[in-house]
């Protein structure tokens, strides 16, 4: 957060780094907490977010488990033991745990519905979903392939809960953090000029990304 930015963002970065400082303590304390809870949980995602694929997405029979990227309810940003968080693009993972930090402070709290996937079960939420819209073309509207998502890549994360959307909505952009599609209010992904010029504008839905037509 160097070079362009405002004084009011050094301002804000600033605090929030005190405010870090003084909670890491018990922040530590907290995801030890929280990933202990994980493990002994089953491999569900959490059923906060509205999201119009939640039953592929979430209830998971018959797909594959937690080492193909399914998410166990209740998973955090800070749950380094559940490879759909832990395989996340690095930059993606710092900058999602920053502004969990200072969203705590909020009262808010990041749950990841779903995060990193393998391709096989991204192929598998591909298929669910051309059985529940009726059409590849519908389909693609909310899942991409595993050649493109950026799901299998580490890059995309899907929030939980609708405080942790509606905060990311209005803070995200200092920690580069960025809504992608329109219709997608959970999905975020990383992009660093944010930090300094704000989030590029949203497609309306993934088949208007030109990464998904390759």
């Amino acid at each position: 957060m160097t070079g362009g930015m405002t004084d009011s963002k050094r301002a804000r970065t600033t605090t929030r780094r005190i405010r870090r400082i003084r909670a890491a303590g018990l922040l530590i304390v907290v995801a030890a907490i929280a990933a202990a809870l994980g493990s002994q949980l089953p491999a569900s995602s959490s059923s906060t977010a509205a999201s119009p694929i939640d039953v592929p997405r979430s209830e998971h029979r018959g797909v594959p488990g937690e080492v193909d990227g399914a998410v166990p309810a209740g998973t955090t940003v800070f749950d380094d033991a559940t490879p759909g968080v832990a395989n996340l693009d690095p930059a993606l993972l710092g900058a999602l745990r920053q502004a969990a930090t200072d969203a705590a402070y909020d009262g808010v709290e990041f749950l990841v519905d779903s995060g990193w996937r393998s391709p096989e079960y991204q192929e598998r939420l591909l298929r669910q979903a051309v059985l529940k819209y009726g059409s590849e073309e519908e389909a693609a509207r909310w899942v991409a392939t595993p050649n493109t998502s950026a799901h299998v890549s580490g890059d995309a994360v899907d929030v939980g809960r609708f405080d942790a959307t509606a905060w990311l909505s209005e803070h995200g952009a200092e920690y580069g953090l960025c809504q992608i599609y329109s219709n997608e209010p959970w999905h975020y992904e990383l992009r660093p000029e944010a930090i300094d010029h704000g989030c590029p504008p949203m497609y309306a839905d993934p088949t208007h990304d030109p990464r998904m037509q390759q």
